[in-house]
């Protein structure tokens, strides 16, 4: 119960029903607050308990300063946490591990159960090893099973054995697609009190429900399973930069345009740790798939969330989705009563503004390495030849006018540079070249062709991002129609799939009469959830895949997704870019990306050259088959038994009891480590000395780079474990299906095929030098760390700007952590990962701006000591601490932010300091 100190509780009636609520206009000052400072004052007034929160908590958001830098610290309490089984299956099992703790403590390992609602859907696991066939999916959810049987059996445990805990099975849709059209709430009602759905996730594009209102964010698995167990996510109330949205879309531009434009202005203006929250006339032009597109990628740009309020367009979409009356009503009635609906006109306050109209969105890709890095379309063939130059070993250096004037019209003679055959082709019109290296390839079947840069390797409609928008979909639909009517089908090298992020998208298909057409081209169903956005593209034809590793082939991959980091879509893609999938269909029949789209035939069809705006269709189109083909009764079928799963789901095999019977010979699922020795009350924090550098790192180090993720590499320490453990190298399946088994998973940590780390010279991978060998050798990160353990050695990381970003990654922190690493030195981090390092006992420390490892001459051979830290035992937090790196000496800024983060590091951890106090409770 709330202390109701502002005399803010009050009724409602909606209907029949009455309600109660937290009026937000009892306190002074609301009024003029963004739509997500709102939804948090809410939380606070609800959640005030004089202690935890407290009155002046309430009133340092109601006098919220714009202008001022984050400081004023609250709890916010999320209502509900969603979670996918990648970072879901360690939460379950860190919760199981935790009931063993606390009966080994002496206390009730019943205690230890979800107090918010905790909901996970299976959508990680599903791998595209068969595609372009009409049973490519009923294969791939066979083989998804057999792989990981031992977790889902886990899973189905922890739903009979966890209140407030339910799963989402395998083969129903992707978390956020689920979570937007099922679980979300927007407002909810619990207990007679109505109030707004917030929610935290596992995984960073949680921020999809921004798009219907529902604030939330991605944090880290152990920050969500806090949250869980009632915790409260400490935070610094945020500053809000204003988006300001005018005009209307123009014909020919899709959702996913919008949204990359979007992610290019906001990296560019630099909101990381804020909020964005979109507004003005524009907004009421966009629907709410256009919307939840834009909130999902609020992780690329940066942000911690990418709020819309709601609006008619949300009720719409609410009913749509098969939401009830009653539902709707109370979502209206209580957005309307607490400020908290859309009003086009009003200029709320900011702490930063920017604008875009949105008529000037022009046909846009990113890449082919980072989702900010927008392309205009009519530029990609060019930026394409621009860029390939980075991916190909050869000495011939950027191509002008003077390789035009070196070359005659026709194609140049054969040169060899490097070794390896690429050769420059003549300059075309655009000014730039390009290396060939035309490889004759023989598929199975017998098909021939040649491969060459550039081709593409995948075309993937994947990723909620998209499949959750249904105009992107039914217009990549009507282009295949438009393709096969014109005697156009996918190039035989391209590896195609539709991996949709709920059922109900493969309904409207059906009832328009759509897929038959995209069978046709390839893009067969594959399956429903995360598939090569997440880096589970299977395997490209082994003819293919021996062709680019023999000749080093830069080919590429164009995917509907969020995500095109390095070495995460495929270990045989160097380039990736992001495109809408009306454009996945097209670069698939094109074939390249060495092609202007918009003006190049894309192919030859029955009745000569096809061009992309033969088969591109207007927005009259695709509107008429969306009003015509999407109805509520879909979502109401589709989500009717959603917890209930097929015969395979229900059919497994499961424990029963509070506390898990560990299997003693499992590679899946295995007792966290993370509790072994703990003792009732926290030891005192210690300066670190006599460290030493496990890895030194570049900038902009993404959590890719250092969790587990993607295919498990034959000949690295985690292969050699499975090997050990008699897992066949079939059977390896992926990094992120083995999450809950944390010998694989510290195996792979910082194991990525493109990290470099600057210990080394010109070598890519997870290497480091071992510091306790003679002459320092090259060796396995894993290997080595294991060397320093044995010999009581701490070690710490050293990395430049931007260290951490991407995807939420709990095992970036927790493998981290259980390499025996105790400190991260870096000129800036991402926020989700830099809280994750604390929740694991990381310390997470910062250059001073003007600073830099390279600017201090560090070069990650010295021995460290850091000193200042045992300041924290006296309960408050070092501004700075001193370092000592050899012979140079400096001060790093302490990146503990806040008195709950402080706390966390104090007890070792985050898990370990709920434990303690529900223990105490």
């Amino acid at each position: 119960m709330s202390s109701n100190s502002f005399g803010s509780l009050d009724k409602l009636q909606v209907g029949d029903k009455s309600y109660d609520i937290h009026r937000l206009d009892a306190v002074e000052g609301s009024a003029r607050l963004p739509y997500s400072l709102k939804v948090l004052l809410e939380n606070l007034l609800r959640t005030e308990d004089g202690a935890n929160v407290t009155a002046d908590h309430i009133r340092a958001i109601a006098e919220w300063d714009p202008s001022a830098q984050p400081s004023k610290e609250i709890q916010f309490t999320p209502a509900r946490v969603i979670m996918q089984d990648f970072t879901g299956v360690p939460c379950v099992v860190d919760l199981a591990t935790m009931r063993e703790a606390v009966r080994d403590l002496g206390g009730d390992p019943g205690s230890i159960n979800p107090l918010a609602p905790a909901e996970l859907v299976i959508d990680h696991s599903v791998i595209v090893d068969y595609f372009g066939s009409p049973d490519a999916f009923e294969r791939n959810v066979q083989r998804e099973y057999e792989r990981n049987g031992e977790r889902y059996q886990f899973l189905r445990w922890g739903q009979t054995a966890f209140d407030e805990f339910k799963v989402v099975p395998p083969g129903t849709g992707i978390v956020h697609q689920v979570n937007i059209e099922h679980l979300a709430r927007v407002v909810f009602d619990r207990d007679g009190v109505a109030y707004p759905d917030t929610c935290v996730g596992t995984d960073s594009h949680t921020t999809m429900q921004n798009g219907i209102g529902v604030l939330g964010w991605g944090v880290g698995g152990i920050e969500a399973e806090a949250a869980m167990l009632g915790q409260p996510i400490s935070m610094l109330i945020p500053r809000v930069v204003g988006f300001k949205l005018t005009g209307e879309m123009p014909a020919g531009t899709t959702a996913t345009d919008l949204v990359l434009t979007i992610t290019e202005m906001l990296r560019q203006h630099g909101v990381v740790g804020k909020f964005v929250e979109f507004y003005g006339q524009g907004v009421q032009a966009l629907p709410v798939a256009n919307r939840a597109t834009i909130g999902n990628m609020s992780p690329e740009f940066g942000s911690t969330a990418a709020t819309f309020p709601v609006d008619g367009e949300t009720l719409k979409y609410l009913r749509l989705t098969g939401r009830s009356e009653e539902q709707v009503a109370l979502v209206e009635a209580y957005a309307k009563a607490q400020g908290l609906w859309l009003d086009p006109s009003s200029e709320p306050e900011f702490s930063e503004h920017l604008e875009l109209d949105l008529s000037t969105v022009v046909p846009s890709l990113a890449g082919p390495k980072r989702p900010q890095d927008r392309i205009s379309v009519e530029h990609a063939k060019r930026t394409w030849r621009r860029d390939v130059h980075s991916y190909v070993k050869s000495v011939m250096g950027p191509t002008d006018q003077a390789v035009n004037e070196s070359f005659p019209a026709s194609d140049a003679p054969a040169i060899t540079h490097g070794g390896n055959g690429d050769r420059p082709r003549k300059v075309d019109g655009d000014g730039t070249s390009r290396p060939h290296k035309r490889v004759p390839v023989t598929l199975e079947d017998g098909t021939s062709f040649e491969l060459d840069h550039g081709h593409v390797a995948m075309a993937a409609i994947t990723s909620c991002t998209n499949t959750s928008n249904p105009y992107v979909m039914i217009g990549a639909a009507l282009v295949a129609k438009k393709a096969v009517e014109k005697g156009l089908n996918r190039k035989p090298w391209v590896k195609t799939s539709l991996a949709p992020g709920s059922q109900v998208v493969t309904d409207y298909y059906e009832r328009a009469g759509l897929t038959p057409y995209l069978d046709k081209i390839g893009f067969n169903l594959v399956g429903y959830g995360c598939t090569t956005c997440i880096g589970n593209s299977g395997p490209l034809q082994p003819e293919i895949s021996k062709a680019v590793h023999d000749n080093d082939l830069a080919v590429t991959a164009v995917l509907s997704g969020n995500r095109n980091f390095e070495g995460r879509i495929s270990p045989d893609v160097k380039m990736n870019y992001l495109a809408s999938p009306p454009l996945v269909i097209a670069y698939a029949l094109a074939g390249s990306m060495d092609v202007d789209i918009l003006n190049d035939p894309i192919a030859e069809g029955t009745d000569g050259p096809v061009y992309l705006r033969d088969i591109w269709p207007s927005h009259e189109e695709i509107a008429e088959i969306v009003e015509s083909s999407i109805g509520k009764e879909m979502f109401t079928s589709s989500y009717a038994d959603v917890f209930k799963g097929d015969d395979r789901w229900r059919n497994l095999d499961i424990p029963t009891g509070d506390l898990f019977e560990w299997a003693p010979d499992s590679t899946y699922v295995r007792k966290a480590p993370y509790f072994d020795g703990m003792s009732a009350e926290p030891e005192p924090v210690t300066d670190i000395h006599g460290a030493r550098v496990l890895a030194k790192l570049g900038d902009s180090v993404t959590t890719d780079h250092i969790s587990p993720a993607g295919a498990i590499k034959v000949g690295t320490p985690a292969a050699q474990y499975l090997q050990d453990n008699g897992v066949a190298v079939k059977d390896f399946n992926s990094y992120g299906s083995r999450r809950g088994n944390h010998e694989v998973m510290i195996r792979g940590t910082f194991a990525n095929i493109r990290l470099r780390n600057e210990l080394l010279d010109d070598v890519e991978g997870g290497y480091t030098r071992d510091f306790t060998q003679d002459g320092a050798p090259q060796s396995f990160i894993y290997d080595a760390s294991r060397n320093y353990i044995e010999q009581g050695i701490p070690l710490v990381v050293i990395a430049g700007k931007e260290y951490g970003s991407g995807s939420s990654r709990d095992w970036a922190a927790k493998g981290t952590a259980l390499l025996g690493v105790r400190a991260v030195i870096a000129e800036s981090y991402e926020r989700i990962h830099r809280s994750n390092l604390i929740g694991l006992g990381v310390l997470p420390l910062q250059f001073k701006d003007g600073e830099s490892a390279e600017s201090l001459g560090l070069t990650g051979t010295e021995t460290f000591d850091i000193t200042g830290v045992t300041a924290m035992n006296e309960g408050g937090v070092p501004a700075e601490v001193t370092v000592k790196a050899g012979d140079k000496e400096f001060t790093a800024v302490v990146r503990i932010d806040t008195p709950g983060e402080a706390e966390y590091y104090r007890h070792g951890g985050i898990l370990q300091y709920v434990l303690r106090n529900l223990l105490r409770k």
